[in-house]
């Protein structure tokens, strides 16, 4: 399975996530999700194994999220899920998926928890 990154370069943690998974000697596939947003299925999937809920896994700050009315606690996920997808800036960064699993990877460090142990010959 390769590791995959929902990227944004223009976001600090996620670069940095990305630079840790380098550093562990890992080409990740990375994912700018602005451009290449996930499907329905893959984000319900990647929430649901990071052991989020969709509220958890909604970016507030620098986003519509206000605007469009998303601290409403009476909306279900379908439509939380929904907003995500029309606005993608919406998804909170980075996930990063391993063969160990799935965080959202705020903070970047994070990221340690899903990368391989080095190896003992380094």
């Amino acid at each position: 399975m390769p590791t995959k990154i929902y990227h944004n370069p223009a976001c600090g943690t996620s670069r940095n996530a990305l630079t840790m998974i380098r550093d562990a000697g890992i080409e990740p596939q990375v994912i700018e999700y602005l451009k290449a947003p996930p499907t329905r299925a893959e984000l319900q999937s990647m929430i649901r194994q990071a052991g989020l809920t969709v509220r958890q896994a909604i970016r507030e700050k620098g986003t519509p999220y206000a605007e469009l009315g998303l601290d409403n606690p009476d909306l279900s996920d379908d439509e939380l899920l929904d907003s995500m997808l029309t606005h993608p800036i919406l998804i909170n960064r980075p996930f990063v998926i391993t063969e160990l699993g799935v965080r959202l990877c705020r903070p970047s460090e994070t990221v340690l928890e899903i990368l391989p142990a080095p190896s003992a010959a380094n």
